[in-house]
């Protein structure tokens, strides 16, 4: 019976201790995992805007402000994707991107879709406030590797600097502007992301005072 409680006690202050050693550790590193989630973002968030430079190169717009919309206003916006059947697309975060304070270039829609091939696909979206989609920007994404795993390279370019609207996912090559030519042997990524491209595009009408299509 004494050695009972002895183990049980030896166990209870190893448990314990444990358990403050993990606390103490995770309030350690809170913060700088925070600020590298942070600064992931504000990397991302800036990789989706685009402009070229005087050798033609494109390069991402230096210097822009991230303003965070109000978790009501994206409850809104998720609202509204709903009603056009589009509950499989979550807009998680949206920010207002300015040159300045008083300059909006344009909006930043952090997207998640459910209807990838192994699953949620998530990437940011920039569109500036005269509506040209200036890019796409991958955050998590776990397609097929060969295939799926391909958008970064195939289907993101595509999405470059063009004008924002509704596109489509066509297996025979894109011919006109509104289409997007899907990854060989990835439809399903393509067309997740694609619709993804276009939620935000839906988005952006309603953030701008109209209705979306």
């Amino acid at each position: 019976m004494k050695h009972l409680i002895k183990d049980t006690l030896i166990l209870f202050v190893i448990t314990l201790v444990a358990g403050g050693l993990l606390g103490f550790v995770n309030e350690l590193t809170k913060e700088p995992i925070a600020e590298y989630e942070a600064e992931k973002k504000e990397i991302a968030c800036s990789e989706v805007f685009y402009e070229e430079d005087e050798n033609g190169n494109l390069v991402a717009v230096k210097d822009l402000i991230f303003e965070p919309l109000t978790d009501a206003g994206i409850a809104e916006l998720n609202a509204a994707l709903i009603k056009k059947d589009l509950g499989n697309i979550v807009i998680e975060e949206v920010y207002h991107a300015y040159v300045a304070p008083e300059y909006l270039y344009g909006y930043v829609f952090g997207i998640t879709t459910k209807e990838g091939y192994n699953g949620e696909i998530s990437f940011y979206v920039g569109i500036t406030s005269e509506g040209r989609l200036k890019g796409v920007s991958l955050l998590d994404i776990a397609e097929t590797p060969g295939l799926g795993m391909n958008a970064e390279d195939v289907l993101l370019p595509q999405f470059r600097d063009v004008e924002a609207g509704t596109f489509k996912v066509v297996k025979t090559g894109a011919q006109g502007l509104d289409e997007i030519d899907a990854i060989s042997g990835a439809t399903i990524t393509s067309e997740a992301i694609t619709g993804g491209v276009n939620a935000a595009y839906e988005c952006f009408v309603i953030l701008q005072g109209g209705e979306a299509s």
